[in-house]
């Protein structure tokens, strides 16, 4: 039998290996999930999905420990990070639970003209469909949260892939929801390769798909979908801020070092490019390379460090090889700018790399922050806007009319003011626009895309 071999990414040690399955095992997965969104009377009622979602938060809550070690053993974010992470999970699951009650139809009116008299209408909501969920590695529990306990939530079976690299939170959060009273086949766990996956994916049963990753393979897969499948794809960005003269010193270094370096640079909206005018551009590169420089680089299950490793030794030599291509071409290390370990590179501040270098037009999914002076803002917006993927950015003033100003002007789904691009709670839309993917996420927004909406009318001479 084929396995998984999950790794520790900072010590590169087994920590479990799990069963493969192939297409036969996926296919059968498939007819079970349709089979029951094909058997209304199998469905479950809104209270029952409510009773298992409370139950499962307060499980999840009993067992936070052991689902922070879990997270942080396996994907490799510190341990008061992924404590963040189970508390945000947690909080997700109860979000998930009570907007189960905001799911109500309304009624459209009816006798407005002589063809529509005698008439009720009412619209309802039912369940897309089955759900095919595809994960990522670097939120291993809080995005299946997103992608999983939405769909049942709203009523849909789940089929779920989690990341092969951290597949062990999500196999957990599903043993807790079976524990929580679960019904068979509500949420079923395909641990498999990339063909399968697509297989999945595009199979005409699936009613929805939820993917998080790559905008190439995200693309990829719209692009096969059977007709009808609703999706959303989340991909990733280059998180640009754009850092005026007033900016707050106390407020902007500590965002900027937490965004930029939270989860070794692994996140999505990750600070990667900041923009900074030329009368404080040195102070704001220097007090950035010396707060890179005081973080602790280490194992993530140390409660003291601040940036753990990158999830392969494969992306090590990645970001190390843009790096290297960026300061070969003129770019500046100010701080960091090599490898520690096999998995680990050290928290990388760069100063003005050119703007044709891959660290200044792709997502570097790295601890690296560039930052490039300039004189005049809405040129360095112009910059900032002039890539093909665009999510969260940022803008450091106290200027509110340059705030809005710059909300306005920067092309992202969301813009921080004073605050850096990691930011997020998990009732929030969430998502990119652009090549950086399609529709939004947020708890109460992803369920909602899970529904479809059937309208009864009923026609009577007792009705007006």
């Amino acid at each position: 039998m084929k396995t998984l071999k999950v790794l520790s990414p900072y010590y590169q040690e087994l920590i479990k290996e799990i069963p493969f399955i192939g297409r036969k095992e996926v296919e059968n997965q498939l007819q079970k999930a349709d089979n029951l969104f094909k058997t209304p009377v199998r469905w479950l009622k809104p209270y029952q999905r409510k009773a298992i979602l409370e139950k499962t938060a307060l499980l999840m809550e009993e067992r936070k420990e052991e689902l922070t070690k879990i997270a942080a053993q396996e994907g490799g974010k510190p341990y008061v990070d992924s404590k963040v992470e189970v508390l945000r999970a947690i909080n997700g699951v109860k979000i998930a639970s009570e907007y189960i009650s905001q799911i109500k139809g309304e009624e459209i009116p009816m006798g407005l003209t002589e063809a529509s008299e005698n008439r009720l209408a009412m619209v309802t909501y039912e369940p897309i469909g089955v759900v095919a969920a595809i994960s990522a590695f670097n939120h291993p529990l809080n995005l299946i949260i997103h992608q999983v306990v939405t769909a049942f939530a709203a009523g849909c079976p789940v089929i779920v892939k989690p990341a092969n690299t951290t597949p062990l939170s999500c196999l957990n959060l599903v043993e807790i929801l079976k524990e929580a009273g679960l019904p068979e086949d509500w949420v079923q766990v395909a641990i498999t390769d990339n063909e399968t996956s697509e297989f999945l994916a595009t199979d005409k049963r699936i009613g929805f798909l939820t993917f998080i990753g790559s905008a190439k393979v995200g693309w990829m897969l719209k692009s096969k979908v059977a007709p009808g499948t609703r999706l959303v794809l989340e991909h990733g960005g280059v998180a640009p801020v754009i850092v005026e003269k007033d900016a707050d010193f106390k407020e902007l270094i500590p965002a900027l070092t937490k965004g930029g370096f939270y989860h070794a640079g692994q996140v999505c909206v990750s600070v990667q490019k900041v923009f900074v005018h030329e009368d404080i551009a040195k102070k704001v590169a220097d007090e950035l390379t010396k707060a890179a420089q005081e973080l602790k680089v280490g194992d993530p299950l140390d409660k003291d460090t601040d940036v753990g490793p990158l999830i392969t030794a494969d992306e090590v030599d990645r970001v190390e090889k843009w790096v290297n291509e960026a300061v070969e071409d003129g770019a500046k290390v100010l701080a960091g700018g090599e490898r520690i370990s096999a998995t680990c590179y050290a928290p990388t501040v760069l100063l003005n790399p050119p703007t044709q270098s891959k660290v200044s037009t792709e997502e570097i999914f790295g601890p690296i922050i560039s930052v490039f002076s300039y004189a005049d803002r809405l040129k360095a917006i112009e910059i900032a806007n002039s890539l093909d993927v665009h999510f969260q950015g940022a803008v450091f003033t106290k200027n509110i009319d340059i705030a809005i100003d710059t909300v306005k002007k920067l092309n992202a789904s969301t813009v921080m003011v004073n605050d850096h691009t990691a930011f997020r709670v998990d009732w929030m839309p969430f998502g990119g626009r652009d090549t950086s993917g399609e529709g939004m996420g947020g708890i109460q927004y992803s369920i909602q895309d899970m529904l479809r909406k059937k309208l009864m009318v009923i026609k009577s001479k007792l009705l007006p």
